[in-house]
């Protein structure tokens, strides 16, 4: 048998294998939740792809950051621009070793997260982005358990992302998908300072 014709086989057998898999996956008929959890890069990037996705798609999205403050980024300046500019709170008051205040952290927190829950149960977003509430929870300026619960709460066809390290194991066990960004080399660990357009 030729590497061309053994290949085809194989790709054959992978077909079918996936065809039935697909034949056999059902519609939830309610929207996901997702976790983007880890110690390397990439947590709210990924996210901030599925936005892209979902607005290609004509869907309505929100976006609450909990931790980046007065932080200028590029993802907010582009998504700012587009025609019908998407709902976002940035409400952190920035990261938490600049702060170093706990009680206006977790009032920072709270705050956040009532305004995230209002608009996961208010029906009007097909997709919400919880950035770097993971930071918040393993802080414990938020209660694991009252996240949940509001997620439990969120209108059926909302979708919600959740990105940050350290992401709670009840959390985890609760999402429909995590995702662990696992960092291998990074450039601030050769001294290289974040990068305009790559890192923010």
């Amino acid at each position: 048998m030729t590497d061309s014709s053994s290949h085809k086989e194989k790709m054959q057998a992978q077909q079918t294998k996936h065809r039935a898999k697909v034949k056999k996956a059902v519609d939830p008929e309610r929207a996901l939740v997702l976790v983007n959890t880890g110690n390397g890069k990439g947590k709210s990037s990924s996210a901030f792809g599925v936005i892209a996705r979902a607005l290609g798609w004509g869907k309505r999205v929100g976006v609450v950051q909990f931790i980046k403050g007065k932080w200028i980024t590029g993802e907010r300046q582009f998504f700012s621009k587009l025609p019908e500019p998407i709902t976002w709170h940035t409400m952190g008051d920035g990261f938490t070793w600049d702060t170093q205040d706990k009680d206006q952290d977790t009032k920072a927190a709270a705050a956040a997260f009532a305004v995230a829950a209002e608009m996961m149960s208010n029906g009007e977003f097909d997709l919400i982005v919880l950035d770097e509430i993971n930071i918040a929870l393993r802080y414990d300026y938020l209660d694991v358990q009252a996240v949940i619960s509001a997620l439990e709460k969120r209108a059926d066809h909302t979708s919600v992302i959740l990105t940050g390290r350290d992401a709670k194991p009840e959390l985890m066990e609760y999402a429909d998908l995590v995702s662990e960004m696992l960092e291998l080399k990074h450039p601030y660990q050769s001294g290289i300072k974040a990068q305009r357009g790559i890192d923010f």
